[in-house]
């Protein structure tokens, strides 16, 4: 696939990052904050499910084999949609956002600079640490206004 595909694909992702947590937090008003993220986690599983069947070419058997540390994901998950449904309607999904995304890249820097979890490695820099910084000024400010 070209990479204008993948580019496109993750602008779409990043609408849809948008629109979760105010999707969950209606339906935590409803359910309950653990129990929205546990729908939303559900729905998720169950799609999921339904496409590895229908288009997966891997296998479930080589998760015996996986060290402990790769199975932590749907956990991280799990922590990151119940802490944004607890804090967009409270901060505002824009300063909720903010603060995940400058943080998300800067610990990105830190496992590139090191190549953490099997990561290529790229030092960390003057460039990338003044981007680091012009985005958790960005969070700041956002979360100010």
């Amino acid at each position: 696939m070209p990479d204008l595909f993948y580019f496109f694909l993750m602008l779409a992702s990043g609408v849809f990052v948008a629109l979760q947590p105010l999707i969950n937090a209606g339906l935590a008003t409803r359910v309950g904050v653990v129990q929205a993220a546990l729908v939303s986690f559900s729905v998720g599983t169950m799609t999921l499910a339904g496409v590895s069947l229908i288009y997966g070419h891997g296998s479930l058997k080589g998760i015996t084999g996986a060290p402990p540390w790769q199975l932590t994901g749907g956990l991280l998950g799990a922590f990151f949609v119940t802490a944004i449904i607890l804090a967009a309607p409270r901060i505002g999904t824009t300063a909720a956002l903010a603060a995940t995304i400058a943080s998300q890249l800067a610990a990105g820097a830190v496992l590139d600079h090191f190549g953490l979890l099997g990561g290529r490695q790229i030092p960390f820099d003057l460039w990338r640490g003044v981007g680091v910084a012009l985005l958790f000024a960005g969070a700041g400010l956002i979360l100010k206004g």
